[in-house]
Protein backbone atom coordinates (compact mmCIF):
# COMPACT_ATOMS: atom_id res chain seq x y z
CA UNK A 1 0.00 0.00 0.00
CA UNK A 2 2.50 2.16 0.67
CA UNK A 3 4.51 1.60 -2.20
CA UNK A 4 1.95 2.98 -4.65
CA UNK A 5 1.65 5.83 -2.80
CA UNK A 6 5.02 7.18 -3.11
CA UNK A 7 4.87 6.61 -7.13
CA UNK A 8 1.68 8.98 -7.28
CA UNK A 9 3.68 11.49 -4.68
CA UNK A 10 6.85 11.56 -7.20
CA UNK A 11 4.67 11.75 -10.34
CA UNK A 12 3.12 14.62 -8.94
CA UNK A 13 6.37 16.60 -8.25
CA UNK A 14 7.84 15.52 -11.57
CA UNK A 15 4.60 17.45 -13.18
CA UNK A 16 5.47 20.87 -11.00
CA UNK A 17 9.02 20.32 -11.52
CA UNK A 18 8.48 20.56 -14.81
CA UNK A 19 6.35 24.01 -14.82
CA UNK A 20 9.12 26.14 -13.63
CA UNK A 21 10.44 29.04 -15.23
CA UNK A 22 12.78 28.98 -17.82
CA UNK A 23 15.05 30.35 -20.89
CA UNK A 24 13.43 29.78 -24.12
CA UNK A 25 16.05 31.84 -25.78
CA UNK A 26 19.31 33.74 -24.47
CA UNK A 27 20.74 36.54 -25.97
CA UNK A 28 24.76 35.78 -28.11
CA UNK A 29 27.69 38.04 -28.99
CA UNK A 30 26.95 39.81 -31.93
CA UNK A 31 29.13 42.59 -33.73
CA UNK A 32 27.33 45.32 -35.26
CA UNK A 33 28.37 48.55 -37.67
CA UNK A 34 28.46 52.23 -35.80
CA UNK A 35 25.10 53.59 -36.86
CA UNK A 36 22.96 50.73 -37.23
CA UNK A 37 20.40 48.96 -35.39
CA UNK A 38 21.17 45.67 -32.44
CA UNK A 39 18.98 43.46 -31.06
CA UNK A 40 19.43 40.76 -28.92
CA UNK A 41 16.81 38.16 -27.99
CA UNK A 42 15.61 36.79 -25.10
CA UNK A 43 12.65 34.53 -24.46
CA UNK A 44 11.20 33.07 -21.04
CA UNK A 45 9.05 30.31 -20.55
CA UNK A 46 6.68 29.50 -17.99
CA UNK A 47 6.98 32.90 -16.18
CA UNK A 48 4.75 35.74 -15.63
CA UNK A 49 6.97 38.11 -13.59
CA UNK A 50 9.65 41.28 -14.40
CA UNK A 51 12.08 40.85 -16.91
CA UNK A 52 14.97 43.11 -16.97
CA UNK A 53 18.09 44.07 -19.18
CA UNK A 54 21.74 44.98 -17.64
CA UNK A 55 24.66 46.53 -19.51
CA UNK A 56 27.85 45.76 -18.03
CA UNK A 57 26.06 44.84 -14.88
CA UNK A 58 23.62 48.11 -14.63
CA UNK A 59 19.94 47.63 -14.85
CA UNK A 60 17.92 49.40 -17.55
CA UNK A 61 14.82 49.66 -16.10
CA UNK A 62 11.57 47.38 -16.05
CA UNK A 63 9.78 49.40 -18.39
CA UNK A 64 9.54 48.10 -21.98
CA UNK A 65 10.01 51.81 -23.58
CA UNK A 66 13.64 52.24 -20.57
CA UNK A 67 12.94 55.82 -20.27
CA UNK A 68 16.23 57.45 -19.62
CA UNK A 69 18.00 55.00 -22.89
CA UNK A 70 16.36 57.27 -25.57
CA UNK A 71 18.17 54.83 -28.22
CA UNK A 72 17.25 51.74 -26.33
CA UNK A 73 13.58 50.28 -26.27
CA UNK A 74 11.84 46.34 -25.42
CA UNK A 75 10.54 44.50 -27.87
CA UNK A 76 8.39 41.34 -27.91
CA UNK A 77 5.05 39.62 -26.79
CA UNK A 78 5.56 39.88 -22.98
CA UNK A 79 2.83 37.32 -22.16
CA UNK A 80 4.38 34.94 -24.57
CA UNK A 81 7.77 35.44 -22.77
CA UNK A 82 9.53 37.66 -25.31
CA UNK A 83 11.59 40.25 -24.46
CA UNK A 84 14.13 41.56 -26.59
CA UNK A 85 16.63 44.53 -26.76
CA UNK A 86 16.72 47.11 -29.55
CA UNK A 87 19.34 50.08 -29.26
CA UNK A 88 19.89 52.14 -32.29
CA UNK A 89 21.52 53.79 -33.39
CA UNK A 90 24.20 52.26 -31.98
CA UNK A 91 27.24 54.18 -31.42
CA UNK A 92 30.81 53.13 -29.77
CA UNK A 93 29.45 53.93 -26.45
CA UNK A 94 26.90 51.04 -26.39
CA UNK A 95 29.77 48.21 -26.86
CA UNK A 96 29.31 46.10 -23.46
CA UNK A 97 28.06 43.10 -22.06
CA UNK A 98 24.57 42.75 -22.42
CA UNK A 99 22.15 39.84 -19.86
CA UNK A 100 18.29 39.50 -19.67
CA UNK A 101 16.98 38.18 -16.03
CA UNK A 102 13.44 37.02 -14.78
CA UNK A 103 14.39 39.17 -11.66
CA UNK A 104 11.17 37.39 -9.66
CA UNK A 105 12.18 33.57 -11.12
CA UNK A 106 15.66 34.49 -10.41
CA UNK A 107 16.79 33.48 -13.63
CA UNK A 108 20.23 35.37 -15.60
CA UNK A 109 20.97 34.89 -19.11
CA UNK A 110 24.49 34.23 -19.86
CA UNK A 111 26.38 37.60 -21.04
CA UNK A 112 26.23 38.88 -24.72
CA UNK A 113 28.99 40.99 -26.11
CA UNK A 114 28.32 43.53 -28.51
CA UNK A 115 30.85 45.08 -30.44
CA UNK A 116 30.06 48.01 -32.32
CA UNK A 117 32.57 48.28 -35.24
CA UNK A 118 33.28 52.12 -36.46
CA UNK A 119 34.61 51.78 -40.00
CA UNK A 120 37.08 54.67 -40.78
CA UNK A 121 36.19 58.27 -40.29
CA UNK A 122 38.43 60.68 -42.91
CA UNK A 123 39.48 64.06 -42.26
CA UNK A 124 41.22 65.48 -45.89
CA UNK A 125 43.15 68.75 -45.74
CA UNK A 126 45.29 71.09 -48.13
CA UNK A 127 47.62 73.66 -47.08
CA UNK A 128 47.76 75.54 -49.01
CA UNK A 129 44.22 75.92 -50.18
CA UNK A 130 44.72 78.76 -52.25
CA UNK A 131 47.93 78.70 -54.78
CA UNK A 132 49.15 79.74 -57.82
CA UNK A 133 49.71 77.90 -60.77
CA UNK A 134 53.20 75.99 -60.38
CA UNK A 135 53.45 75.81 -56.36
CA UNK A 136 53.88 73.17 -54.47
CA UNK A 137 50.83 71.59 -51.95
CA UNK A 138 50.50 69.06 -49.67
CA UNK A 139 47.44 67.29 -48.91
CA UNK A 140 47.08 65.59 -45.36
CA UNK A 141 44.46 62.29 -44.69
CA UNK A 142 43.75 61.65 -41.12
CA UNK A 143 41.05 58.82 -40.18
CA UNK A 144 40.05 57.38 -37.20
CA UNK A 145 38.76 53.47 -37.27
CA UNK A 146 38.02 50.38 -34.86
CA UNK A 147 39.48 47.98 -35.81
CA UNK A 148 42.82 50.13 -36.64
CA UNK A 149 43.30 51.85 -40.56
CA UNK A 150 44.49 49.12 -42.82
CA UNK A 151 45.42 51.34 -45.91
CA UNK A 152 45.55 54.50 -47.78
CA UNK A 153 44.45 55.07 -51.60
CA UNK A 154 44.89 58.31 -53.31
CA UNK A 155 43.28 59.49 -56.34
CA UNK A 156 42.83 62.55 -58.41
CA UNK A 157 39.78 63.55 -60.38
CA UNK A 158 38.67 59.37 -60.18
CA UNK A 159 41.66 58.34 -61.30
CA UNK A 160 44.54 56.85 -59.10
CA UNK A 161 47.48 58.21 -57.92
CA UNK A 162 50.55 56.30 -59.07
CA UNK A 163 52.93 55.45 -56.28
CA UNK A 164 51.49 57.20 -53.56
CA UNK A 165 50.88 55.37 -50.16
CA UNK A 166 50.40 56.97 -46.55
CA UNK A 167 48.40 59.53 -44.98
CA UNK A 168 50.52 62.36 -46.96
CA UNK A 169 50.12 63.51 -50.72
CA UNK A 170 52.26 66.40 -51.86
CA UNK A 171 52.21 67.47 -55.37
CA UNK A 172 52.59 70.52 -57.79
CA UNK A 173 49.88 72.10 -58.66
CA UNK A 174 48.79 72.98 -61.93
CA UNK A 175 44.75 74.25 -63.38
CA UNK A 176 43.58 70.65 -63.76
CA UNK A 177 43.78 70.73 -59.69
CA UNK A 178 40.59 73.20 -60.08
CA UNK A 179 38.09 70.93 -61.87
CA UNK A 180 39.89 67.21 -60.87
CA UNK A 181 39.56 67.05 -56.75
CA UNK A 182 41.79 65.02 -54.95
CA UNK A 183 40.32 62.18 -53.23
CA UNK A 184 41.57 60.03 -50.21
CA UNK A 185 40.15 56.07 -49.44
CA UNK A 186 40.81 55.17 -45.53
CA UNK A 187 40.28 51.15 -45.34
CA UNK A 188 39.83 48.64 -42.32
CA UNK A 189 38.65 45.26 -41.20
CA UNK A 190 35.11 46.51 -41.40
CA UNK A 191 34.89 48.81 -44.36
CA UNK A 192 36.13 52.10 -46.41
CA UNK A 193 35.54 55.77 -46.18
CA UNK A 194 37.23 58.60 -48.37
CA UNK A 195 36.67 62.47 -48.41
CA UNK A 196 37.87 64.54 -51.73
CA UNK A 197 38.62 68.10 -52.15
CA UNK A 198 39.61 70.79 -54.70
CA UNK A 199 42.47 73.32 -54.79
CA UNK A 200 41.95 76.65 -55.74
CA UNK A 201 44.78 77.38 -57.92
CA UNK A 202 44.93 80.58 -59.83
CA UNK A 203 45.83 80.44 -63.39
CA UNK A 204 46.21 82.33 -66.63
CA UNK A 205 43.95 82.07 -69.21
CA UNK A 206 43.90 78.72 -71.43
CA UNK A 207 41.79 78.06 -74.77
CA UNK A 208 39.56 75.65 -74.34
CA UNK A 209 37.11 76.64 -77.75
CA UNK A 210 38.92 77.54 -80.77
CA UNK A 211 36.72 80.06 -82.97
CA UNK A 212 36.62 78.39 -86.45
CA UNK A 213 36.87 80.06 -89.60
CA UNK A 214 33.56 80.72 -91.48
CA UNK A 215 32.39 81.30 -95.48
CA UNK A 216 29.56 83.16 -95.85
CA UNK A 217 27.58 84.91 -98.56
CA UNK A 218 27.87 88.59 -99.49
CA UNK A 219 24.54 89.90 -96.68
CA UNK A 220 24.59 87.40 -94.31
CA UNK A 221 25.32 87.53 -90.78
CA UNK A 222 28.60 86.24 -89.42
CA UNK A 223 29.10 84.90 -86.08
CA UNK A 224 32.48 83.67 -84.11
CA UNK A 225 32.91 82.26 -80.61
CA UNK A 226 35.74 81.08 -78.53
CA UNK A 227 36.01 79.81 -74.75
CA UNK A 228 38.73 81.15 -72.65
CA UNK A 229 39.29 79.66 -68.61
CA UNK A 230 40.87 80.55 -65.89
CA UNK A 231 41.56 81.80 -62.45
CA UNK A 232 40.25 84.67 -61.94
CA UNK A 233 38.17 84.49 -65.05
CA UNK A 234 40.10 86.45 -67.86
CA UNK A 235 38.40 89.30 -69.72
CA UNK A 236 37.89 88.10 -73.33
CA UNK A 237 37.83 90.89 -76.20
CA UNK A 238 37.14 90.61 -80.33
CA UNK A 239 39.07 92.40 -82.63
CA UNK A 240 40.43 92.67 -86.25
CA UNK A 241 43.79 91.78 -86.80
CA UNK A 242 46.01 94.76 -87.63
CA UNK A 243 43.50 97.00 -85.21
CA UNK A 244 43.15 97.91 -82.08
CA UNK A 245 39.65 98.58 -82.24
CA UNK A 246 37.38 96.63 -79.47
CA UNK A 247 34.54 95.30 -81.69
CA UNK A 248 33.14 93.22 -79.14
CA UNK A 249 33.84 92.07 -75.41
CA UNK A 250 32.56 88.53 -74.26
CA UNK A 251 32.89 84.71 -75.83
CA UNK A 252 31.06 85.47 -78.87
CA UNK A 253 31.38 88.16 -81.86
CA UNK A 254 28.77 88.90 -84.42
CA UNK A 255 28.56 90.60 -87.61
CA UNK A 256 25.25 91.57 -89.22
CA UNK A 257 24.90 91.97 -93.06
CA UNK A 258 28.98 91.32 -94.16
CA UNK A 259 30.23 92.60 -96.89
CA UNK A 260 33.23 91.96 -99.39
CA UNK A 261 35.16 95.23 -96.28
CA UNK A 262 34.20 92.52 -93.76
CA UNK A 263 36.59 89.81 -95.14
CA UNK A 264 39.61 89.25 -93.13
CA UNK A 265 40.82 87.86 -89.79
CA UNK A 266 39.19 88.29 -86.27
CA UNK A 267 41.49 88.11 -82.68
CA UNK A 268 39.77 86.74 -79.79
CA UNK A 269 42.03 87.88 -77.00
CA UNK A 270 41.87 87.05 -73.14
CA UNK A 271 43.19 89.55 -70.72
CA UNK A 272 44.42 87.33 -67.40
CA UNK A 273 42.89 88.71 -64.35
CA UNK A 274 46.05 88.50 -61.81
CA UNK A 275 48.72 90.66 -63.05
CA UNK A 276 51.95 88.39 -63.80
CA UNK A 277 50.14 86.04 -65.93
CA UNK A 278 50.16 85.79 -69.54
CA UNK A 279 47.26 86.61 -71.78
CA UNK A 280 46.81 84.52 -74.88
CA UNK A 281 44.87 85.00 -78.52
CA UNK A 282 43.18 82.79 -80.61
CA UNK A 283 42.59 84.09 -84.91
CA UNK A 284 39.66 82.63 -87.46
CA UNK A 285 39.25 84.25 -90.86
CA UNK A 286 36.49 84.99 -92.08
CA UNK A 287 35.94 84.51 -95.47
CA UNK A 288 32.97 86.47 -97.86
CA UNK A 289 31.68 85.04 -101.10
CA UNK A 290 32.40 87.56 -103.66
CA UNK A 291 33.02 87.90 -107.42
CA UNK A 292 34.06 90.96 -108.10
CA UNK A 293 34.86 92.74 -111.20
CA UNK A 294 38.86 94.11 -111.58
CA UNK A 295 39.74 96.99 -113.26
CA UNK A 296 40.34 96.59 -116.74
CA UNK A 297 42.32 99.04 -119.43
CA UNK A 298 40.60 100.58 -122.07
CA UNK A 299 41.33 99.04 -125.65
CA UNK A 300 41.33 100.25 -128.95
CA UNK A 301 39.13 99.41 -131.74
CA UNK A 302 40.88 95.95 -133.41
CA UNK A 303 43.42 95.88 -131.08
CA UNK A 304 44.04 93.55 -128.03
CA UNK A 305 41.80 93.85 -124.67
CA UNK A 306 41.90 92.08 -121.37
CA UNK A 307 39.14 91.91 -118.68
CA UNK A 308 39.55 90.57 -115.24
CA UNK A 309 37.54 89.24 -112.07
CA UNK A 310 38.63 88.43 -108.52
CA UNK A 311 36.93 84.89 -106.95
CA UNK A 312 36.78 84.81 -103.30
CA UNK A 313 35.34 81.80 -101.73
CA UNK A 314 34.88 78.85 -99.50
CA UNK A 315 35.63 76.55 -100.32
CA UNK A 316 37.27 77.08 -103.33
CA UNK A 317 35.33 77.55 -107.01
CA UNK A 318 35.35 74.87 -108.87
CA UNK A 319 34.86 76.94 -111.91
CA UNK A 320 35.04 80.44 -113.23
CA UNK A 321 33.07 80.78 -115.85
CA UNK A 322 32.65 83.63 -118.21
CA UNK A 323 30.11 83.94 -120.64
CA UNK A 324 28.50 86.49 -123.24
CA UNK A 325 26.18 86.87 -126.03
CA UNK A 326 27.70 84.10 -128.37
CA UNK A 327 28.74 81.72 -125.43
CA UNK A 328 30.72 80.70 -122.99
CA UNK A 329 34.19 79.74 -121.70
CA UNK A 330 35.80 78.40 -118.95
CA UNK A 331 39.53 77.74 -119.84
CA UNK A 332 41.54 77.24 -122.93
CA UNK A 333 40.42 79.48 -125.98
CA UNK A 334 37.72 79.89 -128.54
CA UNK A 335 37.99 81.95 -131.53
CA UNK A 336 39.21 85.65 -130.66
CA UNK A 337 38.69 84.82 -126.46
CA UNK A 338 41.21 83.65 -124.07
CA UNK A 339 40.65 82.53 -120.80
CA UNK A 340 43.71 82.12 -117.98
CA UNK A 341 42.67 81.52 -114.06
CA UNK A 342 45.85 81.58 -112.01
CA UNK A 343 45.79 82.16 -107.78
CA UNK A 344 45.42 85.59 -106.44
CA UNK A 345 48.58 87.58 -104.40
CA UNK A 346 48.32 86.85 -101.06
CA UNK A 347 46.10 89.29 -99.16
CA UNK A 348 44.77 91.00 -102.15
CA UNK A 349 41.01 92.04 -101.10
CA UNK A 350 41.86 91.39 -97.25
CA UNK A 351 41.27 88.11 -97.67
CA UNK A 352 42.96 84.70 -98.22
CA UNK A 353 43.45 83.13 -101.24
CA UNK A 354 41.35 83.25 -104.44
CA UNK A 355 41.56 82.94 -107.92
CA UNK A 356 41.95 85.70 -110.76
CA UNK A 357 40.14 85.08 -114.08
CA UNK A 358 41.14 86.65 -116.82
CA UNK A 359 39.51 86.98 -120.58
CA UNK A 360 41.79 87.85 -123.34
CA UNK A 361 40.17 89.31 -126.47
CA UNK A 362 42.12 89.39 -130.04
CA UNK A 363 40.73 91.96 -132.11
CA UNK A 364 38.43 93.81 -130.70
CA UNK A 365 35.17 94.48 -132.60
CA UNK A 366 32.55 97.21 -132.26
CA UNK A 367 30.17 94.70 -130.70
CA UNK A 368 32.53 93.90 -127.66
CA UNK A 369 32.36 97.49 -126.56
CA UNK A 370 28.65 97.57 -126.43
CA UNK A 371 27.38 94.06 -124.23
CA UNK A 372 28.63 93.15 -120.69
CA UNK A 373 30.86 90.29 -120.13
CA UNK A 374 29.60 87.82 -117.11
CA UNK A 375 32.11 86.22 -115.10
CA UNK A 376 30.89 83.77 -112.59
CA UNK A 377 32.28 81.16 -110.01
CA UNK A 378 30.36 78.03 -108.66
CA UNK A 379 31.35 75.43 -105.37
CA UNK A 380 29.50 72.91 -103.73
CA UNK A 381 27.70 75.80 -101.59
CA UNK A 382 26.29 78.04 -104.45
CA UNK A 383 27.37 80.44 -107.46
CA UNK A 384 27.84 84.10 -107.69
CA UNK A 385 28.93 86.19 -110.26
CA UNK A 386 29.46 90.00 -111.54
CA UNK A 387 29.76 91.74 -114.73
CA UNK A 388 32.46 93.25 -116.52
CA UNK A 389 32.20 96.04 -119.55
CA UNK A 390 35.16 96.75 -121.67
CA UNK A 391 35.81 100.42 -122.34
CA UNK A 392 37.02 102.35 -125.78
CA UNK A 393 40.57 103.66 -126.42
CA UNK A 394 40.24 106.45 -129.09
CA UNK A 395 43.48 107.01 -130.85
CA UNK A 396 43.18 110.91 -131.80
CA UNK A 397 43.22 111.76 -128.26
CA UNK A 398 46.15 109.57 -127.67
CA UNK A 399 48.13 110.89 -130.80
CA UNK A 400 47.40 114.22 -129.36
CA UNK A 401 48.97 113.63 -125.44
CA UNK A 402 51.91 112.05 -127.70
CA UNK A 403 52.34 115.50 -129.82
CA UNK A 404 52.22 118.09 -127.29
CA UNK A 405 54.47 116.35 -124.86
CA UNK A 406 57.33 115.97 -127.53
CA UNK A 407 55.85 119.80 -128.21
CA UNK A 408 56.45 120.51 -124.46
CA UNK A 409 59.66 118.35 -124.60
CA UNK A 410 61.41 120.37 -127.66
CA UNK A 411 60.49 124.08 -126.37
CA UNK A 412 62.53 123.15 -123.29
CA UNK A 413 65.38 121.37 -125.04
CA UNK A 414 65.53 125.08 -127.03
CA UNK A 415 64.80 126.64 -123.60
CA UNK A 416 67.69 124.75 -121.95
CA UNK A 417 70.26 125.26 -124.87
CA UNK A 418 69.87 129.10 -125.09
CA UNK A 419 70.25 129.62 -121.89
CA UNK A 420 73.64 127.31 -122.10
CA UNK A 421 74.66 129.32 -124.79
CA UNK A 422 73.82 132.94 -123.18
CA UNK A 423 75.72 131.65 -119.88
CA UNK A 424 79.07 130.64 -122.17
CA UNK A 425 78.99 133.50 -123.72
CA UNK A 426 78.40 135.35 -120.48
CA UNK A 427 81.44 133.61 -118.80
CA UNK A 428 83.74 134.11 -122.10
CA UNK A 429 82.79 137.86 -122.01
CA UNK A 430 83.84 138.13 -117.86
CA UNK A 431 87.25 136.61 -118.69
CA UNK A 432 88.02 138.68 -122.14
CA UNK A 433 87.48 141.83 -119.35
CA UNK A 434 90.26 140.87 -117.51
CA UNK A 435 92.44 144.00 -117.54
CA UNK A 436 96.03 144.63 -118.63
CA UNK A 437 97.80 147.30 -117.84
CA UNK A 438 100.99 149.50 -118.81
CA UNK A 439 102.12 152.22 -117.64
CA UNK A 440 103.18 155.13 -120.23
CA UNK A 441 105.36 157.82 -119.28
CA UNK A 442 105.05 161.06 -120.22
CA UNK A 443 101.62 162.07 -119.31
CA UNK A 444 101.21 163.65 -115.74
CA UNK A 445 97.41 164.02 -116.23
CA UNK A 446 96.11 162.01 -112.63
CA UNK A 447 92.44 161.96 -113.16
CA UNK A 448 92.16 159.19 -115.19
CA UNK A 449 89.78 156.73 -114.53
CA UNK A 450 91.92 153.65 -113.49
CA UNK A 451 91.43 151.51 -110.36
CA UNK A 452 93.34 151.64 -107.59
CA UNK A 453 94.54 148.41 -107.63
CA UNK A 454 96.27 149.66 -111.10
CA UNK A 455 97.97 152.73 -109.20
CA UNK A 456 101.80 152.49 -108.05
CA UNK A 457 104.20 154.54 -106.84
CA UNK A 458 104.26 158.68 -106.85
CA UNK A 459 101.60 160.80 -109.05
CA UNK A 460 104.53 162.44 -110.47
CA UNK A 461 105.78 158.73 -112.26
CA UNK A 462 102.38 157.88 -113.55
CA UNK A 463 101.88 158.45 -117.02
CA UNK A 464 98.33 157.84 -118.77
CA UNK A 465 97.61 154.00 -119.39
CA UNK A 466 96.30 152.87 -122.44
CA UNK A 467 92.89 149.74 -121.68
CA UNK A 468 91.63 147.34 -124.16
CA UNK A 469 90.00 143.75 -123.70
CA UNK A 470 91.66 140.61 -124.60
CA UNK A 471 90.26 137.14 -124.23
CA UNK A 472 93.76 135.40 -125.14
CA UNK A 473 95.29 136.26 -121.85
CA UNK A 474 97.35 133.35 -119.98
CA UNK A 475 98.83 133.38 -116.59
CA UNK A 476 102.48 132.62 -115.99
CA UNK A 477 102.92 129.01 -113.92
CA UNK A 478 102.63 130.92 -110.61
CA UNK A 479 98.96 131.46 -111.60
CA UNK A 480 99.22 135.27 -111.73
CA UNK A 481 99.58 137.94 -114.35
CA UNK A 482 103.42 138.68 -114.62
CA UNK A 483 104.30 142.42 -113.89
CA UNK A 484 107.77 142.75 -113.51
CA UNK A 485 109.20 146.17 -115.54
CA UNK A 486 111.52 144.93 -118.32
CA UNK A 487 113.46 147.76 -118.24
CA UNK A 488 114.23 147.99 -115.19
CA UNK A 489 113.06 151.05 -114.25
CA UNK A 490 114.48 153.24 -117.28
CA UNK A 491 111.34 153.61 -118.94
CA UNK A 492 109.11 152.95 -115.61
CA UNK A 493 107.02 150.94 -117.61
CA UNK A 494 104.88 147.77 -116.51
CA UNK A 495 105.15 144.41 -118.57
CA UNK A 496 102.21 141.88 -118.46
CA UNK A 497 102.10 138.52 -119.91
CA UNK A 498 99.44 137.50 -123.28
CA UNK A 499 99.10 134.62 -125.10
CA UNK A 500 100.20 136.21 -128.48
CA UNK A 501 103.09 138.25 -129.96
CA UNK A 502 102.13 140.69 -132.45
CA UNK A 503 106.05 141.26 -133.21
CA UNK A 504 108.50 144.05 -133.18
CA UNK A 505 109.35 147.04 -135.55
CA UNK A 506 112.28 147.83 -136.43
CA UNK A 507 114.46 149.64 -133.54
CA UNK A 508 113.11 147.26 -130.95
CA UNK A 509 109.71 148.77 -130.86
CA UNK A 510 106.31 147.80 -130.30
CA UNK A 511 104.89 147.58 -134.02
CA UNK A 512 101.50 148.99 -133.79
CA UNK A 513 98.62 149.13 -136.51
CA UNK A 514 97.64 152.60 -138.02
CA UNK A 515 95.92 154.49 -135.58
CA UNK A 516 91.98 155.38 -136.64
CA UNK A 517 90.80 159.08 -135.49
CA UNK A 518 87.06 159.09 -135.73
CA UNK A 519 85.63 162.73 -135.24
CA UNK A 520 86.86 165.86 -135.15
CA UNK A 521 90.70 166.21 -134.09
CA UNK A 522 91.37 166.32 -130.56
CA UNK A 523 88.87 163.15 -130.36
CA UNK A 524 90.59 159.64 -128.71
CA UNK A 525 92.73 157.77 -131.25
CA UNK A 526 91.54 154.18 -131.81
CA UNK A 527 93.84 151.20 -132.85
CA UNK A 528 92.77 147.89 -134.96
CA UNK A 529 94.78 145.29 -133.71
CA UNK A 530 92.40 142.58 -135.15
CA UNK A 531 94.34 141.55 -138.04
CA UNK A 532 97.36 141.10 -136.14
CA UNK A 533 95.08 138.49 -133.15
CA UNK A 534 93.58 136.75 -135.96
CA UNK A 535 90.27 137.45 -134.53
CA UNK A 536 86.78 138.10 -135.69
CA UNK A 537 85.98 141.75 -136.04
CA UNK A 538 84.07 142.53 -132.47
CA UNK A 539 80.82 143.87 -132.49
CA UNK A 540 82.19 147.08 -131.39
CA UNK A 541 85.40 149.22 -131.32
CA UNK A 542 86.92 149.46 -128.31
CA UNK A 543 88.33 153.12 -127.49
CA UNK A 544 90.68 154.17 -125.73
CA UNK A 545 89.21 154.94 -121.98
CA UNK A 546 90.48 156.73 -119.28
CA UNK A 547 94.04 156.38 -120.52
CA UNK A 548 94.15 152.73 -121.12
CA UNK A 549 95.79 150.69 -124.14
CA UNK A 550 95.40 146.78 -124.32
CA UNK A 551 99.28 145.41 -124.99
CA UNK A 552 98.93 141.81 -126.38
CA UNK A 553 102.55 141.48 -126.59
CA UNK A 554 104.78 140.15 -123.60
CA UNK A 555 106.72 143.16 -123.55
CA UNK A 556 104.63 145.19 -125.34
CA UNK A 557 105.68 149.11 -124.42
CA UNK A 558 104.44 152.49 -126.59
CA UNK A 559 104.05 156.13 -125.71
CA UNK A 560 100.76 158.05 -126.41
CA UNK A 561 99.68 161.23 -126.36
CA UNK A 562 96.72 161.27 -123.69
CA UNK A 563 93.47 162.14 -125.17
CA UNK A 564 91.74 165.36 -124.22
CA UNK A 565 88.18 164.11 -124.79
CA UNK A 566 86.22 161.23 -124.15
CA UNK A 567 82.93 159.85 -125.12
CA UNK A 568 81.67 157.82 -128.55
CA UNK A 569 82.99 158.52 -132.05
CA UNK A 570 81.00 160.95 -134.01
CA UNK A 571 80.30 158.94 -137.21
CA UNK A 572 79.07 160.42 -140.41
CA UNK A 573 75.57 158.75 -141.69
CA UNK A 574 77.14 157.47 -144.65
CA UNK A 575 79.94 155.74 -142.82
CA UNK A 576 80.40 152.04 -142.44
CA UNK A 577 80.37 150.43 -138.92
CA UNK A 578 83.66 149.03 -138.87
CA UNK A 579 85.77 151.33 -141.69
CA UNK A 580 89.15 150.14 -141.14
CA UNK A 581 90.40 151.52 -144.47
CA UNK A 582 89.40 155.04 -144.33
CA UNK A 583 91.06 155.65 -141.28
CA UNK A 584 94.56 158.37 -141.52
CA UNK A 585 97.64 157.22 -140.15
CA UNK A 586 98.49 158.84 -137.08
CA UNK A 587 101.78 159.96 -136.50
CA UNK A 588 103.35 159.27 -133.19
CA UNK A 589 107.09 158.66 -131.66
CA UNK A 590 108.44 155.47 -131.87
CA UNK A 591 109.28 153.97 -128.30
CA UNK A 592 112.99 152.93 -128.44
CA UNK A 593 113.55 149.74 -125.79
CA UNK A 594 116.83 148.34 -124.07
CA UNK A 595 116.33 144.85 -122.89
Amino acid sequence: MLVPVLLVLSFCLRGRAGLAPHFLQQPEDQVVLLGEEARLPCALGAYRGLVQWTKDGLALGGERDLPGWSRYWISGNAASGQHDLHIRPVELEDQASYECQATQAGLRSRPAQLHVLDPPVVTLSAEPQTVQEGEKVTFLCQATAQPPVTGYRWAKGGSPVLGARGPVLEVVADASFLTAPVSCEVSNAVGSANRSTALDVQFGPILQAKPKPLSVDVGEDASFSCVWRGNPLPRVTWTRRGDAQVLASGPTLRLPAVGPEDAGDYVCRAEPGLSGQSGGAAEARLTVNVVTALHSTPAFLRGPARLQCLVFASPAPEAVVWSWDEGFLTAGSRGRFLVETFPAPEGLGGQGPGLISVLHISGTQESDFHRGFNCSARNRLGEGGTQVSLGRRDLLPTVRMVAGVAAMAMTLLMIITGVALCCWRHGRASFSKQKNLVRIPGSSDGSSSRGPEEETGSSKDQGPIVHTDHSDLVLDEEGVLESKDPTNGYYKVRGVSVSLSLGEAPGGGLFLPPSSPLGPPGTPTFYDFNPHLGMVPPCRLYRARAGYLTTPHPRAFTSYIKPTSFGPPDLAPSTPPFPYAAFPTPSHPRLQTHV
